[in-house]
């Protein structure tokens, strides 16, 4: 708490190694920044994500999507847990479930994902590999509010790299990677601040 100003709680939804909830936790760690990492929950038992979390002092909860009979079992459960820790934003983090249509609705303009390519180019999975085979001179990430088609919310903030001559998967992935973590940071605080706004499906941002 500083200045008498109540920071925003916030989730992280993790599957893997979790570079970019390192980059968020890096983040809320600064006493000036306007939000507060307050839960990560994790579906993969022994993913580093669950180290990190437990570094930064973070509660941590893993809820293994192979314990549930279904889908809307499992966000059920994720739902249950975000709501007893009060939270109030959700990001996902290399967090490799789809989502149901019910919880992307129930969380609407309070969910957000970064993904690696400049949507709309590259939705889904291996964009590195399809930005290459596609001869794209530009590439990059973007964070946006999640809907319940996939990779296909409303742009919040995008950062665009060059593709390079003898770039392949791994330098390009880099590359755009530097960008998620600066990125990522910079629209939790934009929606901290209260200048991004969710609206009928659309995305204004103030200034």
């Amino acid at each position: 708490m500083t200045g008498g100003h109540r920071r925003l709680r916030v989730a992280v939804l993790a599957s893997g190694r979790g570079s970019n909830l390192q980059c968020l936790l890096d983040a809320c760690a600064a006493p000036d920044f306007p939000a507060e990492i307050a839960l990560v929950v994790v579906n993969v038992p022994g993913a580093h994500a669950i180290d990190r979390a437990r570094q930064a002092r973070v509660p941590v909860t893993v809820i293994d999507h192979r314990d549930f009979a279904s889908r809307e079992a499992f966000d059920a459960q994720i739902d249950r847990a975000l709501g007893e820790a009060r939270i109030e934003l959700v990001c996902l983090a290399g967090f490799m479930r789809l989502l149901t249509p019910g919880f992307t609705a129930a969380w609407a303009g309070r969910l957000i994902n970064i993904h690696p390519s400049l949507l709309p180019a590259f939705p889904g999975l291996h964009t590195h590999r399809r930005a290459l085979e596609s001869r794209a001179i530009a590439h990059g990430c973007t964070v946006h509010f999640v809907i319940a088609a996939l990779d296909a919310g409303p742009t919040i903030v995008q950062a665009e790299v060059p593709v390079l001559p003898g770039d392949d998967e791994d330098r390009l992935a880099a590359r755009v990677l530097v960008e998620e973590h600066r990125i990522y940071p910079q629209a939790v605080r934009m929606i901290a601040e209260g200048k991004v706004k969710f609206e009928g499906g659309k995305v204004t941002v103030a200034g």
